[in-house]
């Protein structure tokens, strides 16, 4: 017999809070614990709970008399979704507390049975209260950790409110047409009605669906016609400017979205070297390129040195997808706000500063290197792409001319949108050609 939504999803998410892992590295195999018909409830337990973590955080701190210890992180997870259950899912409340009650039992945890009764009755029957007693807290108002807000709130002003409540809603199902295959509005004609798909503002080859499905029953898509990605990440391969017989490399390229839509933009490259620090990773750029039908030389390596996969040859184009705090696409990994600290932002930006001045020397003169990021914080994007210009003679920035953004001192940000676009940031470096003394 398959092991209960709520069973598995408590054992996952314990795994985010003990072991500090990443949802969408335990999310996978959790879900083969489960059955068919109980992955959705699965994804949705694991999902909104961490989504709204630090709201109901606080919730349970308000209802338990004394913290629980680590080794029943199961429970406290447990607690977590019976809370996410009674405040943002239609599941009736009886059934929730009563389904999640019985987690206890599955897990062999019977002294945890009356707590977790008692707790999830007291939340329903005290929501106003607790809610009068919690209203004035940013981390409860915005379900986000306290240095996260104070970050965000500080970078972006009035701007803010709206960042915070696009991280906490659901993402888009945004997809990329290649036009190879078909005009976007015809194709977007032939789609069912009830998928309800429009085209993307920014992005040429872009559109949404209102009602997600599955992604092998949209025509092309298996042909390699149709790729899922956000609009925001679809801007990469139009900023590189690329033409026929150029070598480009694509760091830190997986999982391999911008790497097919670079050969989907420009066919007739001389060479593409996909790089990625993760073998692991590579394989699903491999597969997500073989389903395109492209080719590219896939290599395993540190972008921040060029010893053991660079080949001494110049590259026309980079792109530096650099590695970053995902602060712009909290919506869909969620467990970020409560994986990400305040110390990692400067870590990454040593980081992120390391990889292009690295890469800046792999660069032919007169090439061009786009940097992205999804971050929002201005320690990765717009301040880090000021130092290394200053320390940089060779390198020239390119003002942006798109109807897309928010102009920056060095680059442009786009902020997450509610039913948009992802958070990203986006510079464009010019190498300048040396002229003779």
């Amino acid at each position: 017999m398959s092991a209960k939504a709520r069973e598995v999803a408590a054992s996952t998410l314990a795994q985010v809070l003990l072991q500090q892992r990443s949802l969408s590295g335990l999310l996978p195999p959790a879900l083969e614990k489960v059955a068919d018909s109980e992955r959705g409830l699965l994804q949705e337990l694991c999902y909104g709970s961490m989504r709204w973590y630090p709201q109901l955080q606080l919730l349970l701190n308000q209802l338990l008399t004394k913290a629980l210890k680590p080794k029943d992180s199961d429970i406290q997870a447990l607690l977590i979704i019976g809370l996410y259950q009674l405040r943002h899912m239609r599941i009736p409340d009886h059934a929730a507390i009563a389904e999640t009650v019985e987690v206890t039992r599955r897990l062999n945890k019977h002294w945890a049975t009356k707590l977790v009764n008692g707790v999830l009755r007291n939340s329903q029957r005290q929501h106003d209260t607790l809610d009068e007693t919690l209203k004035d807290l940013p981390v409860f108002t915005h379900a986000h950790p306290k240095w996260m807000i104070k970050a965000i709130e500080e970078s972006w002003g009035d701007k803010a409110t709206d960042i915070f409540a696009a991280n906490n809603g659901h993402p888009p199902f945004t997809l990329r047409l290649n036009p190879s295959f078909a005009e976007r509005d015809e194709y977007i004609k032939a789609l069912p009605t009830s998928l309800d798909a429009k085209a993307c503002s920014f992005s040429a080859g872009g559109f949404t669906l209102q009602k997600a499905c599955d992604v092998f029953d949209l025509p092309l898509f298996s042909e390699g016609g149709v790729s899922v990605q956000d609009e925001a990440a679809q801007l990469a391969a139009t900023l590189l400017d690329l033409k026929p017989g150029q070598r480009v490399l694509d760091a830190c390229c997986a999982p391999g979205g911008k790497t097919g839509h670079i050969l989907e933009t420009e066919a007739n490259l001389a060479h593409l070297t996909a790089l990625d620090s993760d073998s692991r990773r590579l394989v699903r750029v491999e597969e997500n390129l073989a389903r395109l039908k492209k080719t590219a030389t896939l290599l395993c390596g540190d972008a921040t040195q060029t010893e053991g996969w660079w080949d001494q040859v110049p590259f026309d184009r980079i792109l530096v997808d650099a590695p970053c705090s995902g602060t712009g696409v909290i919506r869909r990994h969620p467990d970020i706000k409560l994986l990400r600290k305040p110390a990692d932002i400067v870590k990454l930006a040593g980081l992120q500063l390391a990889i292009l001045k690295n890469l800046w020397q792999t660069l032919k003169p007169g090439g061009r290197l786009v940097y992205a990021t999804c971050s929002i914080m201005p320690e990765e994007n717009t301040l880090l792409l000021e130092r290394f210009v200053s320390e940089t003679p060779d390198a020239n920035e390119q003002t942006l001319d798109v109807n897309w953004g928010i102009a920056q001192t060095h680059g442009r940000q786009l902020l997450p949108s509610i039913e948009g676009h992802d958070g990203f940031f986006y510079a464009v470096l010019d190498k300048a050609i040396a002229t003779p003394s």
